[in-house]
């Protein structure tokens, strides 16, 4: 690849792996519109190590507080605030771990196809902006019941379906819940660090399974133009969220669907 591939295509995953955008589709169509050929696993890889990375700077201290409330919840059985969110965000993880296993083969088959992408682009947009429309959206992260994880839990199951969005999915979950925009954006990037971790886990043995060669240098440049991206995403989402709402997202979803369409149906 050479350097221009690659710094857009780390753009574009830091950017889209957490707006309520659909990274899938961006993906899609971006070798569509460029000609550009397919960036091969280890690149994927290191795209999602990028992501990792921004997550995990973002909400160091966050996570510090988060790890003690945990083993504070085993070793003394008492259960503050930070380990409640720290035993949310492993329930959390849980159906989407188990769809991923037991229906990914289906998925791969049957749903890959730009129209059912761009069709989960319009459905899903839909019902982000109905769901941003809804009264009572006022609790905080501290104020989540077990009742709300359930719910964002089981919805985060649905990324699996193509032009979902994993964000995009658990913020629609999170607000039907009643969460603030910003409580369940906060919820939702804290859901990412698992499921990112089993993703590029799952990549990285396939990637080592395949012993392909390396462009070390892409891989780096990648992994560095994807944190960065994905972090300044992280940091503007969260501080204007509560201002701009979800219908710029929406918008752009059902425009970039019916784009897909026009491309592929």
């Amino acid at each position: 690849m050479d350097w221009l591939q690659t710094v857009v295509l780390a753009i574009v995953q830091g950017v889209t792996e957490f707006l309520p955008v659909s990274s899938s589709a961006h993906l899609v169509l971006v070798p569509v519109l460029t000609g550009w050929p397919d960036q091969g696993l280890a690149f994927d890889v290191a795209l999602h190590v990028g992501s990792l990375v921004a997550v995990l700077w973002y909400f160091r201290h966050d996570l510090l507080h988060m790890s003690r409330g945990f083993v504070q919840s085993l070793v003394q059985r008492r259960l503050n605030q930070n380990g409640r969110l720290a035993w949310a965000v492993l329930l959390g993880t849980i159906p989407v771990g188990l769809a991923g296993l037991l229906l990914n083969d289906v998925v791969s088959t049957y749903l890959r196809s730009p129209v059912v992408l761009a069709v989960g682009m319009i459905v899903f947009g839909l019902l982000l902006w109905w769901a941003d429309r809804l009264p009572n959206r006022a609790r905080t992260v501290d104020e989540m019941r077990w009742r709300d994880v359930v719910i964002v839990a089981c919805a985060q199951a649905l990324a699996l379906i193509p032009g979902t969005s994993r964000s995009g999915i658990t913020l629609t979950a999170g607000l039907v819940a009643g969460l603030n925009r910003e409580a369940a954006a906060r919820f939702s990037f804290l859901l990412s660090i698992p499921v990112i971790v089993l993703a590029g886990g799952l990549e990285t043995i396939e990637l080592v399974q395949q012993q392909t060669s390396v462009d070390w240098p892409a891989i780096l440049l990648g992994t560095l133009v994807s944190a960065v991206s994905a972090y300044l995403c992280i940091r503007v989402f969260l501080a204007f969220i509560q201002r701009i709402g979800m219908f710029p997202f929406v918008l752009y979803r059902v425009a970039l669907g019916f784009v897909l369409l026009a491309i592929f149906a």
